[in-house]
């Protein structure tokens, strides 16, 4: 898209944004692109921690005189139009003048509640927090019509780029064969040293001279001897099939299987590799949304977590000529990939508010609950059991989650809705978590996730 009738605006006109979760993380990475976006500032921002708030402001540069702690409602009506608010409760935010609400908490009772509060009054929302969207999406850009307010995923995190990808492919009449992203960590792997490394930051490495043997793609085969030699660092991750999740709600793109096939490829591999099985590919059906590691040298750019498309090349002179272009194409030239090798969080994420404060893009009706997340015991869980969401993949101890489609989930309980659950039953290993294991009935989201289910 050409963002130069943006660019030029010179209505006056502002977005005037305010961040629920705002320090860290995602947050942060906003927090710091906000101040070089002409066409937006920030209005205010919430936290539990509203001291940290304040900290985080500064170091990034806001100007401190410009700063106020509010309270309550009074207190905010008396600040200066100019001023950037700090408030603790997030149901202030709505209060605070706003065109656009940004929620990344990643805390689904409080995201799901902000959202409706904002929706209702006709403020845009930019949802970050994935985990309310798998549940909550369909409500969420159902209300977002009916307000006459805008619900959108943003740029910066996989699916609303995976998104703008999927839809500039229909709108060139291009037929996605699978859909999907990188894991975030790549593979890396030295072919002078034999030394790999898994690039998560923990500095995990070790001696694979081996992988020589393996390092140029032959086949499925090929997909197995990487899997048997690198399984310690593989799994099944939570912020992963999240993501998909979302992308296969809007899309009706489907699993390519219950807990995605994670093949661990390079880059110039993908278009052999997501296609069907019939043709020397893993996928058992066609359009699918799947995830792949990363396999790449030391000398390679990263993939950076990014997203990716396999679509059906029809016309074999036209594909010709854009395989002599270097595109990455399949041996047998009948499937090409087309990806995008990053995204930069909050950086990127003011497009998104720009598109839908200026523009009103962003509400997907078309949005249903199409896969849903769920949990399988991955121990025996007793009875008692506190389930509860934790660390950077907002992973669930003792439950590995699968993406299901939704006509064969009968009685499974979402993932996302887990948190603070206490288990009334055995969960014995390899059971899914289902709605007679935990009690959802007093959840708001919950109401809102059985009433996407009848949209």
């Amino acid at each position: 898209m050409d963002y130069t009738n943006l660019l030029n605006d010179n209505t006056g006109k502002k977005s005037k944004v305010g961040i629920i979760g705002a320090t860290r993380g995602y947050g942060y990475t906003l927090l710091a692109q906000i101040p070089k976006v002409r066409l937006m500032e920030l209005r205010v921002i919430c936290s539990r921690h509203p001291e940290e708030c304040l900290e985080v402001l500064k170091e990034i540069g806001y100007d401190e005189g410009r700063i106020v702690f509010c309270e309550n409602k009074e207190q905010i009506e008396g600040a200066g139009e100019d001023d950037i608010l700090i408030v603790s409760d997030y149901r202030l935010v709505m209060e605070c003048g706003i065109t656009a609400l940004v929620e990344c908490t990643g805390n689904t009772a409080v995201s799901s509640d902000a959202a409706l509060l904002a929706l209702g009054k006709g403020i845009n929302v930019y949802m970050v927090s994935k985990e309310t969207d798998s549940v909550c999406g369909p409500v969420f850009n159902q209300a977002a019509a009916e307000n006459g307010a805008v619900y959108a995923l943003v740029n910066g995190d996989q699916p609303r780029n995976l998104l703008d990808l999927y839809s500039w492919a229909m709108l060139l009449g291009l037929e996605v064969v699978a859909a999907g992203k990188s894991s975030e960590y790549d593979f890396v792997w030295d072919r002078e040293t034999g030394e790999f490394t898994y690039t998560d930051g923990s500095g995990a490495s070790e001696s694979l001279p081996e992988l020589l043997k393996h390092w140029r793609y032959e086949g499925r085969e090929t997909l197995e001897e990487r899997s048997k030699m690198l399984e310690k660092y593989t799994g099944v991750i939570s912020a992963d099939l999240c993501e998909m999740n979302l992308v296969s709600n809007i899309t009706g793109l489907v699993p390519a299987a219950p807990f995605l096939n994670y093949p661990i490829a390079k880059i110039s591999e993908l278009a052999d590799i997501f296609i069907p099985e019939e043709e020397g590919g893993i996928l058992k059906k066609t359009g699918v949304v799947d995830v792949f590691y990363n396999l790449r040298g030391t000398d390679e750019a990263s993939f950076c977590g990014g997203e990716f498309i396999v679509v059906r090349c029809e016309n074999e002179k036209m594909w010709d000529i854009l395989r002599g272009k270097g595109h990455v194409m399949s041996k047998n030239g009948k499937y090409a990939c087309i990806y995008y090798p990053y995204h930069y969080m909050g950086l990127e994420t003011p497009v998104s508010i720009l598109l839908g404060d200026f523009m009103g893009i962003g509400t997907h009706t078309e949005c249903r609950q199409v896969t849903v997340m769920a949990g399988v015991a991955e121990k025996d869980l007793p009875k008692g059991t506190i389930l509860s969401v934790h660390g950077h993949h907002h992973a669930i101890e003792g439950l590995v989650p699968q993406l299901i489609e939704r006509g064969t989930v009968e009685n499974l309980a979402p993932f996302y809705l887990l948190n603070g659950m206490v288990l009334l039953r055995d969960v014995k290993q390899g059971e899914p978590v289902t709605l007679a294991d935990v009690d959802l009935s007093q959840g708001e989201a919950y109401k809102l996730y059985t009433k996407g289910l009848e949209i």
